[in-house]
């Protein structure tokens, strides 16, 4: 897999498409390749009562095991997941990521898929979509001026004051993302978070992975792993 980068500093379907995939350790090690497509859970946390609950899991499990096998390795695996994540995977709407293994999903409005810290409710990751014409994120413009206006116009409410800490492009199987660090400071609290954004399918994805500022700089690493782990894959 071929992978490039460039950094600059400056002061957002049916179940048996998206799959929750084990980090490697969660297998025995002689299992843990040949296995790995084999080996799904759901993390989706309902109200419903603990029998019907346990009931959907099963289902989950079934349809999700057989969805898995018939997917491409290359296309579910393309790098490790590492140790104390899990991969989600959506094949239909065409994209992946990583996200902590102690995380639960949650539904956040007009997103496709979002996890949670169990704990911290404002550390959490987000992935949403919109149709798009352009073929490629250089297609919406230097990257500076793409930053600028997503950060300071999109992600910004007009409460806030919005700070880019750092931008970074890379190339990933020869598909171009940006990511983006960037600060929001409201009247009563600050967050802190990446954003990466990639154009494929016809669709514009956002990935958006944010803390409280105060836990920034602890957690910074850990949610960049996230941030990073974002691909788009061919529908």
């Amino acid at each position: 897999m071929a992978v490039s980068s460039l950094s600059l500093s400056w002061v957002s379907t049916t179940s048996s498409n998206k799959l929750n995939l084990p980090y490697s350790n969660d297998l025995p090690r002689d299992t843990a390749l040949s296995s790995r497509n084999n080996t799904i859970t759901c993390s989706r946390e309902t109200a419903s009562s603990d029998e019907s609950h346990c009931k959907r899991r099963l289902l989950l499990l079934k349809v999700g095991a057989l969805t898995a096998s018939l997917l491409p390795a290359s296309s579910l695996f393309a790098q490790e997941i590492p140790a104390n994540y899990r991969a989600f995977v959506d094949s239909e709407d065409g994209y992946s990521y990583v996200y902590p293994s102690e995380w639960r999903e949650f539904d956040f409005r007009a997103h496709d898929s979002a996890f949670k810290d169990k704990f911290m409710q404002l550390h959490n990751v987000r992935v949403r979509f919109i149709p798009t014409d352009k073929k490629d994120i250089h297609d919406m413009g230097p990257m500076e001026e793409v930053v600028y206006y997503l950060v300071k116009h999109v992600y910004a409410a007009p409460n806030q004051v919005a700070d880019i800490i750092n931008m970074q492009e890379k190339t990933v199987d020869g598909k171009n993302y940006y990511t983006i660090e960037f600060q929001l400071t409201s009247p009563n609290f600050s967050t802190v978070s990446f954003a990466t954004i990639a154009i494929g399918n016809g669709r514009y994805y956002t990935m958006i992975v944010v803390a409280n500022e105060r836990r920034w700089r602890r957690y910074r690493d850990r949610l960049k792993v996230i941030a990073d782990s974002f691909k788009v894959l061919d529908i």
